[in-house]
């Protein structure tokens, strides 16, 4: 059982582009998992902008993560050039969407995934990922100039995401397999309440310029 659950799950990684494929060129083409998290990250906003944009009261809403306008860049293209640049595994843009959605979840706030604060919440978490799972990781300031942002911003936005995550950051195994596959499915809830219900059903089917 343990075997046919690991070589599941191995499977997934390879489909993913997670496991590096030494047939293939390796700048041939992206990772899946790359288009997956840009499409989920793209449909959570779909589902958010409306009621972001109509609801007459704003308080709370709005972090140190939104922008006064949204990017001309979308978080598709946006998503792809960070990971052309930022030269992390791709292991690292699970955890980062895992880390997204912890900032999500925290209890007494309301907050929402939008235009104007994806960008800023994708660089930050990447950063976040790349210094906890690679054992090189580039500087604040390289991030900050792929990410089109100040070195000081870039700061001060890893400071607060550590800070509102209470500096919880560890990914274990299983809930790195959990949000592949989140990822798969392209299944993410737009409201965070419902992240965690999201969450039990996967686990229980396991059988230089500035654009933001």
């Amino acid at each position: 059982m343990e075997t046919s659950k690991n070589s599941t799950y191995s499977s997934l990684f390879q489909w993913l582009g997670l496991i590096e494929d030494y047939d293939q060129p390796s700048d041939s083409t992206l990772p899946r998992v790359i288009t997956l998290l840009a499409s989920v990250l793209g449909k959570m906003i779909q589902k958010n902008e409306k009621p972001f944009h109509t609801r007459h009261s704003k308080e709370g809403e709005i972090t140190m993560f939104h922008g006064s306008r949204a990017p001309s860049m979308t978080i598709h293209r946006y998503t792809e050039r960070v990971y052309r640049y930022a030269h992390c595994s791709p292991a690292c843009f699970v955890a980062a969407f895992a880390y997204i959605l912890r900032y999500l979840e925290i209890p007494s706030m309301s907050r929402r995934l939008t235009s104007l604060n994806v960008h800023r919440l994708l660089i930050t978490s990447l950063l976040v990922a790349a210094k906890f799972l690679e054992r090189k990781c580039h500087n604040n300031a390289y991030y900050a100039k792929i990410g089109g942002v100040s070195t000081e911003e870039m700061n001060r936005l890893e400071r607060t995401f550590l800070f509102d995550l209470d500096f919880r950051v560890n990914i274990t195994t299983e809930v790195f397999e959990k949000h592949c596959l989140m990822l798969q499915g392209e299944t993410v809830p737009c409201h965070s309440r419902k992240l965690r219900t999201v969450v039990g059903e996967i686990n229980g089917k396991e059988t230089n310029k500035k654009w933001i």
